[in-house]
């Protein structure tokens, strides 16, 4: 399961990076499979060390539940703007924000999950 967590991560700051210099025409199909990926599998794990007993720092864990939580939904904000982009229907660069506070949110959560003690 922790493999598929760091899958689910790579699968969003992956993306992220390789696109990160982009002004407009993002692809977030990848990103949103990863966050999802990221909040089902973290929520799975938490409670896997609930089942087992074994010690749970709720407070980092409320931390990186909000963060995962705003990167789905700014995701999915930026794939929506995109599509309205494609569709004339908005700027180009709508969905610009969106898309680097996602990538900002996974790398915040990497940073919460390695340097918390």
């Amino acid at each position: 399961m922790v493999g598929v967590h760091i899958l689910g991560l790579s699968l969003i700051i992956g993306p992220f990076l390789f696109q990160v210099t982009r002004k407009a025409g993002f692809d977030t199909t990848l990103m949103q499979v990863g966050a999802l990926t990221q909040l089902v599998t973290g929520l799975a794990l938490v409670g896997v060390r609930e089942a087992g007993d074994l010690a749970v720092d709720h407070v980092k864990i409320g931390v990186k539940l909000v963060v995962t939580v705003l990167a789905v939904v700014t995701v999915f904000l930026a794939a929506r703007k995109q599509q309205a982009a494609d569709a004339g229907r908005a700027d180009p660069k709508a969905p610009l924000p969106f898309f680097h506070t996602t990538g900002a949110l996974a790398i915040l959560n990497v940073f919460v999950a390695v340097l918390w003690t």
